[in-house]
């Protein structure tokens, strides 16, 4: 999971957070709530995640409740790819 956030981190620094120090985004950061990320960031963030992780996300995934904090984006990456598992 620690790579999985360390990616997140990455793109988010990298596309809607540029020169910004990278300690200053904790995984606890609220992203989408703070106004960090807008709807349009929060799709582009998803389709990173989703071409990055190989996994698909649905419109509940992406909501603030569960995908507000790079630690709730990864804890869906690993729920995602656990059923992906189980369903093979």
């Amino acid at each position: 999971m620690t790579d999985v956030k360390a990616a997140i981190r990455a793109f988010v620094l990298a596309n809607y957070l540029q020169g910004e120090a990278p300690d200053t985004l904790s995984d606890s950061t609220p992203l989408q709530t703070s106004g960090i990320l807008d709807s349009m960031a929060t799709l582009g963030l998803a389709e990173f995640i989703q071409r990055e992780f190989g996994v698909e996300l649905d419109i509940y995934d992406m909501s603030p409740e569960s995908f507000d904090r790079i630690t709730d984006m990864a804890t869906v990456v690993a729920r995602k790819q656990a059923l992906q598992q189980t369903a093979r």
